[in-house]
């Protein structure tokens, strides 16, 4: 059996402690703010085929339009998956 030792608790977060890196994914996406309708559209559409990551970031991005509450790590997912997609263009 291999042992495991507990995590320095420094790098854990805490409960209710979003990831630091939540706000730069934030403003990556209120810099690109004039495109989320373009990107809201096209994950509906490939959503409505079955494309999971589609799924989840068109949920994430209709409740962030609507400002609703969207956890950390549905915010980072949807930043980063709209930064490859503007990076491949």
């Amino acid at each position: 059996m291999i042992k495991m030792e507990p995590l320095d608790d420094r790098s854990t977060l805490g409960v209710t402690e979003p990831h630091p890196a939540v706000h730069s994914a934030r403003d990556y996406l209120v810099s690109i703010a004039d495109k989320l309708f373009l990107y809201q559209e096209s994950f509906a559409s490939c959503a409505i085929e079955g494309n999971r990551l589609a799924e989840i970031c068109s949920g994430t991005l209709r409740r962030l339009m609507n400002r609703e509450p969207v956890s950390d790590r549905y915010l980072l997912g949807l930043a980063w998956t709209i930064r490859n997609m503007e990076e491949k263009r």
